[in-house]
């Protein structure tokens, strides 16, 4: 009698420790799972409503990079702007311009794309907002490799296929580790261009290897430096930068709602445009509402600085490249 009824009680015993096993082990699933739904949360919310995530500080002096060894410039198909340093998606006769300075290898560039580019997209499609983007490589010279360069490129080259957004896209869709310089391989933007319908032509093959837009490339990160921007991205709505004022940052449902308002020419009460400096390659945008934040910081670009919180905030070494 006494030894069933220890077996039983032991019985009972390792039932009951598996049971609080189980348990626990579900209560840390449910931890884990809601640690990262916060981070997650977090960082979308770092991307729409702080300058601290729009780009990284990096020093603006220094050498160029390769443009002395990149051969002529040349320009893709299209190309707008000062010096033709542009690359404008959406109708150019849209009232309002957003003009994007961007690396593909660039962490916080990734996050702008994430959360804006359907709302981009929408008013592009409506007519309402025309897209400048500059290409520049800022990772390159903070992180070493040539992954913002050739990424570049090869955009460029999409470009001249009439594929810029697709591949812009996938190539911020399909983005490496920061650190990961997948992009500096031929073969990597190659394969991603077979996520494009159509793009994977010999034509754009041999732009790509070829690296016929390197300095095209080159002369837009001088652009860059020189228009003293102080990180990537930089995102100006009709010459104002959208992350300069923290207290009140522009995100996706405001961009949409301040384009919207200067397509009806009514200003709207939040459609803080400004009045500030166009980026060089905008030229006379579309101007209305507020003047820009007395709390941003100005650059001589017009620009206004940016913060970031990412690991590449080291300065460049020779300011050709970005995040």
């Amino acid at each position: 009698m006494s030894e069933k009824s220890d077996g039983g009680n032991r019985d009972a015993t390792k039932r009951s420790a598996r049971e609080r096993l189980q348990e626990e082990r579900q209560r840390q699933k449910t931890r884990d799972k809601r640690r990262r739904t916060l981070i997650v949360a977090s960082a979308v919310v770092g991307v729409l409503g702080l300058a601290t995530v729009v780009g990284v500080i990096a020093a603006n002096t220094g050498k160029s990079g390769s443009s002395s060894k990149a051969g002529p410039v040349v320009a893709p198909s299209g190309a707008t702007g000062k010096d033709a340093l542009a690359i404008q998606t959406g109708k150019p006769e849209a009232k309002s311009t957003l003009t994007v300075w961007e690396d593909f290898r660039c962490p916080a560039c990734k996050s702008f794309e994430d959360n804006y580019r359907d709302t981009i997209h929408e008013l592009e499609a409506k007519g309402l907002l025309k897209v400048d983007y500059h290409l520049v490589t800022l990772i390159d010279g903070n992180m070493g490799g040539s992954g913002s360069l050739k990424g570049a490129n090869a955009a460029a080259c999409a470009q001249d296929a009439g594929k810029f957004t697709e591949y812009h896209d996938v190539l911020f869709q399909n983005q490496p580790q920061e650190v990961d310089d997948a992009y500096g391989k031929n073969a990597k933007l190659l394969e991603l261009a077979g996520k494009v319908n159509g793009l994977d032509t010999p034509e754009f093959r041999s732009c790509v290897e070829k690296g016929t837009h390197n300095s095209w490339v080159a002369k837009s990160q001088e652009a860059f430096v020189a228009g003293k921007f102080r990180g990537t991205p930089t995102v100006l709505l009709d010459g104002k930068n959208i992350f300069a004022d923290e207290a009140h940052p522009v995100t996706p449902q405001k961009l949409k709602e301040q384009v919207e308002a200067a397509a009806k020419g009514s200003g709207g009460t939040g459609a803080e445009t400004g009045a500030g400096k166009a980026s060089p390659s905008t030229g006379s945008g579309t101007k209305s509402g507020a003047k820009a934040s007395p709390s941003a910081t100005r650059t001589a670009g017009g620009g206004s600085a940016n913060r970031s919180s990412t690991s590449s905030s080291t300065s460049s070494s020779n300011g050709s490249s970005g995040d």
